[in-house]
């Protein structure tokens, strides 16, 4: 319930006359489920990720729908203008294991780190015997079990999600530098901090005056998710000594647009993703974007 007002002098207690506060809820208000960050409960990063892991579908966050699917399709088609044949990537943050199995499924050797108990569940239900991933638990911040110089690709399509200090994410820029090859590549995920707050407004219809951002620098709370401007992506990648190749909005507006596209037939869903794949570096475009995509090299 939320806060009205207050009617000064016109109740009365035992204490005599008394001023009475008003409290009310919508039906709408009623029928908004409760975020599923509510009661999250950590003491680190590491925490945090396995609590709200256990709360999220993250197997199906993907592939669940035509929209969902956008992200997915604008990566794997930057990720396979690098890859040669005898390639070998390194999944870090594989989440349940959407990009590992598919190119696994493609004949590229792949290597898989994940921190959540629950995705590696869910990543280990969906391999089969002719699936050879070397999948292990473990941090981003910590590749140690990997030599240097040794994969193609390295991708880190989830870790900077969740780091919430500037050394920490250094640090795990510079462990996927460390295992990439001198002329691989390296690839960034961030959720992107100014599209955010209009993909909560389509949610939650008091979000601009109640959301849980700065009213005046319109910079969102890191929590439970961390959130990133492009230019404090670039900066980022240039401190851990990145240079940036591609810079990419990788969903675009399909979030906001998720019944439309939902609803299109093939052959208009396919022209979509083309004008997708057309706008997803102009500049003009890159800010409006859930999640973001950044491409380096050493």
């Amino acid at each position: 319930m939320k806060y009205e007002g207050t009617t000064r002098q016109s109740g009365r207690n035992n204490q005599g006359v008394c001023d009475t506060a008003h409290y009310a809820i919508l039906k709408n208000d009623w029928d908004r489920p409760a975020l599923f960050s509510n009661g999250l409960s950590f003491k680190n990063d590491t925490e945090l990720v396995q609590t709200l892991y256990s709360r999220l579908d993250e197997n199906s966050r993907l592939n669940r729908s035509k929209a969902a699917r956008v992200e997915f399709l604008t990566t794997v088609r930057y990720i396979e203008q690098y890859l040669a044949p005898e390639a070998k990537i390194l999944d870090v943050g594989a989440g349940a294991g959407e990009y590992s199995l598919y190119f696994a499924r493609k004949g590229y050797a792949v290597s898989a780190l994940e921190l959540s108990d629950r995705n590696i569940e869910a990543f280990q239900k969906k391999l089969t015997p002719q699936d050879s991933i070397n999948l292990v638990q473990g941090n981003a911040m910590d590749l140690s079990r990997y030599p240097d110089d040794s994969f193609d690709i390295v991708l880190l399509l989830g870790p900077l999600y969740h780091l919430h200090s500037e050394a920490d994410k250094l640090r795990s820029i510079a462990e996927a530098k460390r295992v990439c090859k001198p002329d691989g590549k390296l690839f960034f995920a961030f959720i992107s901090n100014d599209m955010v707050i209009l993909t909560m407004f389509h949610e939650i219809p008091d979000y601009f005056v109640n959301g849980d951002y700065n009213k005046e620098t319109f910079r969102c709370d890191d929590f439970p998710f961390v959130f990133h401007t492009i230019d404090a992506c670039r900066d980022l990648l240039r401190a851990g000594g990145i240079k940036i190749l591609h810079e990419v909005a990788s969903d675009g507006i399909s979030e906001l647009l998720h019944d439309k596209i939902n609803a299109m037939d093939d052959e208009s869903y396919a022209q979509y993703l083309r004008y997708h794949f057309y706008i997803c570096e102009k500049p003009e475009h890159l800010g409006a974007s859930d999640h973001l995509l950044f491409i380096g090299e050493k």
